[in-house]
C-alpha cells in the first residue's frame, strides 16, 4: 500500500542524522505524532485500504506493524504500531514483509509544480465590504461581533423565509486556519451552527487529523440561510451574503483558507472554473493563502476522493504546521 504522510521536525539534541534522513523528521515522537495523524484519518476518513490491511489482526487482539518509509531515501523505515490508532511505539527496525507499508514522499521545495502563492489570473480583487458592515475605526478591520450585528435579521434575500436559523459561523475569532463551506443542511437550520450533520462530522475528522479541535479553526460558509431541500445556493444568495462572509474573512485575518467545494472555492476566488480543476492547487484570497479542496458531503457521496482530499488536507499542514505540534 502506498499513502503520503506530512513530514516536519527539527533535529534532536546529541543525534548526528544524514542529509538524508531529515525529510523523515529527526524525532521519532514527531514522526509518530504524524503516524497518528495519518493512521486517525484512515480508520475514521479515509481508512479503507489500510485498515482493512489491520482487520484480522485487530479482530484477534493483536497489534499490527505499519513500515513508514521515505520515497527515495536509504533511511531506514520506522515500525509503527497499529492497534486501534492507540501507537505508542515507535523504533527504527529492518522492513517486515507482513506489514503494510506507508511510503513518504519527500516534502516539496520552492517552486515544486502544482504550489503557486500568487492569485490566478481569474482571482481579481475581492469587492469591497458593502457599507453595512463597518469597521470600529479607520484602517481598522471590523470585529466578528460587529458583523453579526450588521448582518441582523437578514432578509435580503429570499432564503430567509423558509430558514429557522441564521447559522452565522463558529469557532476562533483569531484562528489562523479557517474553513468555507457552501450554506446549512437540516442539522445546522435546526442548531444555527455550520457543520453538524453527516458531512460536518466528517469535517470535524478532518480537522483532527490535522492536529486541531473545531474550537481552535473557524468555520462558515457562503451563504448564511439554508437554501430549500438543500439545493445549491442561487447567484443573488451568494451575492447578498458575500458581503458578510468577507468581512468575517477581514475580521479574522486568518493565515490560511480551506474552501470546502465548488460553491466556496468560486465564490472567494471570483471563478468558474471546476472544483475539480481547483483542488489541490494553492490559491490566494485578497493575499491570504487558500487551499480548495473537496466538501465533506461530496466526500461522503464519492469516498474514493477522500485520499486526494487527504492530500489537500497535507499540503496545508506542511506549509501551515500547527505551531507548538
Amino acid at each position: 500500500m502506498r499513502a503520503s504522510l506530512p513530514t516536519q521536525g527539527s533535529q534532536g539534541e546529541g543525534e548526528s542524522v544524514s542529509d538524508e534522513a531529515v525529510p523523515v523528521a529527526d524525532s521519532l515522537a514527531e514522526v509518530l505524532a504524524d503516524v497518528r495523524r495519518y493512521l486517525g484519518w484512515h480508520r475514521d476518513v479515509a481508512g479503507e485500504e489500510l485498515h482493512a490491511a489491520c482487520d484480522g489482526a485487530l479482530v484477534s487482539g493483536k497489534a499490527v506493524n505499519v513500515l513508514v518509509t521515505v520515497e527515495g531515501s536509504s533511511t531506514p523505515p520506522v515500525v509503527v504500531e497499529y492497534a486501534e490508532v492507540s501507537a505508542e511505539v515507535a523504533s527504527v527496525a529492518e522492513p517486515v514483509s507482513e506489514a503494510p507499508v506507508v511510503v513518504v514522499p519527500p516534502p516539496p521545495g520552492p517552486g515544486a509544480p502544482g504550489i503557486s502563492v500568487r492569485a490566478p489570473a481569474d482571482s481579481p480583487p475581492a469587492a469591497p465590504v458593502e457599507a453595512t458592515v463597518q469597521a470600529p475605526s479607520a484602517g481598522e478591520p471590523p470585529r466578528l461581533d460587529e458583523v453579526r450585528r450588521a448582518l441582523g435579521d437578514c432578509k435580503r434575500c429570499k432564503l430567509c423565509s423558509g430558514r429557522k436559523n441564521l447559522v452565522f459561523g463558529v469557532g476562533n475569532p483569531k484562528a489562523r486556519l479557517v474553513f468555507v463551506g457552501e450554506g446549512p443542511g437540516a442539522e445546522e437550520d435546526n442548531q444555527g451552527i455550520p457543520f453538524v450533520g453527516a458531512a460536518g462530522q466528517l469535517l470535524t475528522k478532518m480537522i483532527v487529523a490535522m492536529g486541531y479541535t473545531r474550537d481552535e479553526v473557524y468555520i462558515c460558509n457562503v451563504v448564511k440561510c439554508r437554501p430549500p431541500g438543500n439545493r445549491n445556493p442561487e447567484p443573488d444568495e451568494i451575492e447578498a451574503c458575500q458581503p458578510f462572509l468577507e468581512a468575517q474573512l477581514n475580521a479574522i485575518r486568518p493565515s490560511v483558507i480551506i474552501a470546502l467545494g465548488k460553491f466556496a472555492a468560486q465564490t472567494l476566488l471570483r471563478t468558474d472554473t471546476p472544483i475539480t480543476r481547483l483542488r489541490g492547487q494553492w490559491r490566494e484570497y485578497v493575499g491570504v493563502p487558500l487551499m480548495p479542496t473537496f466538501h465533506p458531503a461530496y466526500l461522503l457521496r464519492n469516498p474514493a476522493e477522500k485520499k486526494a482530499a487527504w492530500t489537500d488536507l497535507q499540503a496545508v499542514m506542511a506549509r501551515f504546521p500547527k505551531p507548538g505540534a
